[in-house]
């Protein structure tokens, strides 16, 4: 295991929060803290996608700009994002301006409106994938998963896109489907206590 990153308040954090200022905030407030809110899994969802190719400091320095740009995203207004919308995306500058992955996002908007139909929430839908903690291996040792593997193909069937098995393996860590911060992080205790108060969408009737 790597060693690490020791923070200014002097106890230690996952390493990679260390690469960047902006991501301490991040890491400690959100990251790996469960999430059953469905415009922020759909936005998070989205930003994982923007991010394929790219770092997450990029997204993260650009988030309150694609928030602005893709209406909080909310996908019930998403979805109905027209060709004048695409081309006033690809010119704002505030976000990345990648034709493919604006157009995923409009995609998906109407795929999830689909998947609240058919699931209740799209909440409902991620949580019925969460894995038994008891069949992780150690923590960050991956970025792939044979459950994020099953979302991923799920999600294409259903006609998503930029939903590959690394980009959902993201989206779970972040969204608290399983706490990925590493042993030593005192972070990591406090997710462990934000999980056992937290209420399954999954298990809801």
């Amino acid at each position: 295991m790597s060693e690490p990153f020791i923070a200014p308040d002097g106890k230690p954090r996952c390493r990679w929060c260390g690469a960047a200022p902006e991501f301490l905030d991040y890491h400690d407030r959100e990251w790996g803290f469960p999430v059953s809110d469905d415009r922020r899994l759909f936005e998070k969802l989205c930003l994982e996608g923007f991010q394929s190719g790219l770092s997450w400091r990029t997204i993260l320095v650009k988030r309150e700009n694609f928030r602005t740009a893709f209406e909080n995203f909310d996908f019930s207004r998403v979805a109905r994002f027209g060709a004048a919308d695409i081309e006033r995306l690809l010119q704002d500058p505030g976000i990345v301006r990648h034709r493919g992955k604006i157009e995923a996002v409009i995609n998906n908007a109407a795929r999830a409106l689909e998947m609240v139909e058919r699931e209740g929430s799209l909440a409902a839908f991620f949580w019925s994938y969460e894995p038994d903690p008891a069949t992780l291996g150690t923590p960050q040792s991956q970025s792939v998963s044979e459950v994020s593997k099953a979302i991923s193909k799920e999600l294409k069937k259903r006609g998503w896109k930029f939903v590959g098995p690394t980009t959902v393996f993201a989206f779970m860590q972040a969204m608290g489907l399983i706490n990925d911060h590493t042993e030593d992080c005192v972070v990591r205790n406090e997710v462990t206590a934000a999980r056992a108060e937290f209420k399954s969408p999954a298990s809801n009737p």
